[in-house]
This record gives C-alpha cells, structure tokens and sequence, in this order.
C-alpha cells in the first residue's frame, strides 16, 4: 500500500523473523578450530572425524545422548572428564563467531516492527553458550532443538516452536541454510526461505 508504514503490525506480511543460528547469524567454524577439536579427539583422520562427529549428532542435538555419551561414541571410548571438558569448550567456541553483516541485516528488520526469534538444532552446550552471546541480546525468543527434544526438519520441531511464538504459521518468516529445512517449515505453513545473504531480511517487512 504507498504510503503505508511498514512499522505498524496492521500493514507487515509477518510479524516475527525466525532465523536459524549456524550459518545464517554465525559464521561456519574455522578450520583451525576444527583441528584443535579433531586432536583433542585423538587425532582421527580428518574425513572420518567428519563423519562420525555428524553421524550422531542429532541425537546429541535432540537430548536423546547426553554430552559424555555423544563424544563416547565419537572417539569409540570412554572419555576422561578432564578431556571431555577440553571438548566441550572447542566444541562451543567454534559454533559461536558472529556474521556481523547477518546479525545486523536482523537487527534492523527489528527496528521495522519484527519481532526476532532464533531456531536451532543445537545440544545443551552449545545452547549455553548461545545464550550467553550479547550480541543476541535483540532475539527476545530462542528455540533450541536439545529442549524441544526435536531437531529439524522433523514436524514436532516446528509445531513447537510456532506455539511458542503464538503465532499464526504465514505471520512467521523462516531462514535457514539448508533446503531440508526449509521444505519442512514451508509443510507446516510458514514462509521459509533458503538464506543466501543479509539482503534477504531487508526485503522482509
């Protein structure tokens, strides 16, 4: 409509932008990093550090194994507490470097009226260590999949996390970096997207 006000909530599209966390409002996890968890790990060869890290992580990721049981079943045996708190910590700290251009390409759709919610598949570390990130403090609702006791794309993930925003499916915009995902939130009605790059939330109104 010319001349409306994109701030007011009776003339937006939505009213909530959902964004998931890794690799939308954070960057991937530098390789340096990813070989300081690989030989805190025990120095496995790098493509198949890869593949059993990612083989049981929604499990992890769902609550279904806890943090000593998931890195068990990484290195193939029992973890010493010392080296399991050294795990944790890389762990964390790799998924936590910010896309400044993303987080403020966000920030600013809030200041268009948004309200801004995070979704991810994410365990209960690295929740934490989400949560404890300032420049976060603008995502006033966050979804994690460790708490939903569902990862995406799975169906019960999204239902949750619509009724935690009490929101109407088309009054949810939804970013995420991969297709699967994104399939999944379009089944359950809301308007999801494939994130590409931070111009996409300032076409978001």
């Amino acid at each position: 409509m010319p001349g409306s006000d994109m701030t007011d909530p009776r003339t937006r599209a939505v009213d909530w932008l959902l964004c998931d966390y890794g690799q939308v409002l954070s960057t991937a996890p530098p390789p340096g990093e990813w070989d300081a968890l690989r030989h805190q790990a025990g120095g496995l060869p790098e493509p198949e550090f890869h593949a059993v890290y990612w083989e049981h992580r929604p499990a992890y990721d769902r609550g279904d194994l806890d943090v000593a049981d998931y890195w068990k079943l990484v290195l193939g045996r029992p973890v010493h507490a010392d080296r399991l708190q050294e795990l944790i910590g890389i762990d964390t700290a790799m998924w936590l470097h910010p896309d400044r251009a993303s987080v403020e390409a966000a920030v600013r759709a809030g200041t268009r009226g948004l309200r801004l919610a995070i979704f991810s598949n994410a365990p209960v570390e690295v929740a934490a260590g989400i949560d404890r990130l300032d420049w976060l403090a603008p995502f006033e609702r966050r979804f994690y999949s460790c708490h939903l006791r569902a990862v995406k794309p799975e169906p019960e993930a999204y239902e949750q996390v619509l009724a935690g925003l009490g929101a109407e499916p088309r009054r949810v915009a939804f970013f995420d970096d991969r297709a699967s995902n994104v399939a999944a939130a379009e089944q359950a009605g809301i308007r999801a997207f494939v994130y590409r790059d931070p111009g996409q939330f300032d076409a978001i109104g």
